[in-house]
């Protein structure tokens, strides 16, 4: 059996200017409402995760001197971003436990446990002492509450990833993949959402002394509602199809790292792709407030308003995006983002850190943010697309969160150590560098739009090639499992 995660005579490698792949009949009314509730189920559910997990990067600034005492406002923000890059740490091992129970038990079952998780975390934060009050202790409870936040969250992408790839239409996994970071970029609207009216409503003293653990008490009844959200889900067709048929792998290889060992290659191409869209994702997200007050000079309420409009509309291109790439492949869209930060970072950056008026920090913003779409929109798709049903969720899980560990968490702290230093402009070279590699790859990797990611696709696509008249490409459809 091949280790390519799609059936022959439906390899990717589709150039923009080809046909588009094989295109299912218009579901009947039945499955496009449960196409529509599996999109919108996990997405929410997605939207709250997110939302806890990027509501600590938003509030630091407000509460890092409560657990960090000193006089060096950037050395505090180091602190807090370390443990912020730590969480990441453990989005490996979330990813390998939270993935494995994704492809041996459903997608949704590991939906529900990773937002159980994030809720138990969100609590200890908000219910964390500080070091007036506990010393260290408060600290420690940070860094507990983030490692626990990492372990969900690492599992989250890949469930929900996963999750929304396999339960849209084969012509339209673009867009419905691209809803992933829509949901993630809300989950992070409405955290500074809640930031900025309690910027007007509540005095910065009131901020830095307790109004901080409000969006975490916010963010676990959120994770309440998703739970039984979740619980209502159906599982995708997918993955019935693999733990119900009757040639189905044994259960004991589903989802282990060595039946991931068969997709080394794939699962290589991952971490490579993922690393210049994290660092940028990351860069001009959660650490774009901070540079905004830190280096531009401009005042936290302006600094946030900034990050809120333009991140509104990053979410509002994802689905464009994602159609896009329905239509032309995934590669291109994929290509222009690698150039376009590569070449762009540093002129951007550059601006930004001298943006005077909300209006020139926005579409600086803005352009970064267009740019970074050709990754964020489709990055989903692209790795689920790379692996079989048995070992999809693990596949996209483990390698993206050893890149997301190494790259995505530590991305604001190399950001504060080059400023903290005096080579601020550094940051802005290295995050050129990452896009650099991932555009190598994206360049050298096929176009994965047309793959098959069941065995009713992959029969589909043989009994196509067979009417065609063409033997070679008619082959089993047991090669995308």
């Amino acid at each position: 059996m091949s280790p390519s995660a799609v059936a022959p005579g439906s390899q990717p490698g589709s150039q923009p200017g080809h046909s588009p792949g094989p295109t299912a009949a218009p579901p009947h009314g039945d499955e496009r409402r449960k196409r529509r509730l599996a999109l919108i189920g996990g997405s929410l559910g997605n939207l709250v995760e997110w939302y806890d997990w990027f509501v600590y990067a938003s509030f630091a600034i407000y509460f890092a001197d409560s657990f960090f005492p000193g006089d060096n406002p950037t050395t505090q923000l180091m602190n807090t971003a370390g443990i912020f890059a730590v969480g990441f740490l453990m989005r490996p091992v979330g990813g390998w436990i939270l993935g494995r129970a994704a492809d041996k038990h459903g997608r949704k079952s590991a939906l529900t446990l990773t937002v159980t998780m994030m809720s138990v975390a969100a609590l200890l934060i908000a219910v964390a002492p500080t070091y007036g009050q506990a010393g260290y202790f408060g600290a420690l409870v940070l860094l507990l509450a983030r490692l626990l936040q990492g372990m969900s969250i690492g599992g989250e992408y890949a469930a929900s990833a996963t999750y929304l790839t396999e339960a849209s239409a084969r012509n339209r996994r673009g867009l419905g993949s691209s809803f992933q970071y829509v949901s993630m970029t809300c989950g992070q609207l409405l955290g500074l959402g809640i930031l900025i009216t309690m910027q007007h409503t509540l005095t910065t003293g009131q901020l830095e002394s307790w109004g901080w653990r409000i969006p975490f008490v916010l963010g676990a009844l959120f994770a309440v509602v998703v739970f039984w959200l979740r619980r209502r889900l159906q599982e995708t067709d997918a993955f019935r199809e693999e733990a119900s048929g009757e040639d189905a792998h044994d259960d004991s290889t589903r989802g282990t790292l060595k039946a991931l060992w068969q997709y080394r290659r794939q699962a290589g191409l991952v971490m490579a792709l993922t690393l210049g869209g994290t660092v940028a994702y990351y860069t001009y997200t959660t650490y774009l407030t901070k540079y905004l007050v830190g280096s531009a000079g401009m005042e936290k309420t302006t600094a946030t308003l900034v990050s809120f409009t333009a991140l509104t509309l990053f979410a509002v291109l994802q689905p464009f995006a994602g159609m896009l790439s329905d239509r032309i492949g995934r590669r291109p869209l994929l290509i222009t983002f690698a150039v376009g930060c590569t070449l762009g970072t540093y002129p951007i950056m550059t601006a930004l850190g001298s943006a005077s008026s909300y209006w020139s920090a926005l579409g600086l913003s803005l352009l970064a943010l267009v740019i970074i779409t050709g990754y964020t929109s489709i990055n989903a798709a692209v790795k689920a697309e790379l692996f079989p049903t048995r070992v999809r969720a693990l596949g996209v899980a483990l390698p993206y969160a050893i890149a997301n560990a190494l790259f995505g968490g530590t991305a604001e702290y190399v950001a504060l150590w080059f400023k903290n230093s005096g080579h601020e402009t550094m940051f802005f070279w290295y995050v050129s560098g990452c896009a650099l590699i991932s555009l190598v790859t994206y360049v050298l990797m096929p176009d994965t739009r047309d793959a098959a990611l069941s065995r009713a696709e992959a029969e589909a696509d043989a009994d196509r090639a067979a009417d065609r008249g063409d033997p070679a490409a008619a082959a089993p459809a047991e090669a995308v499992r």
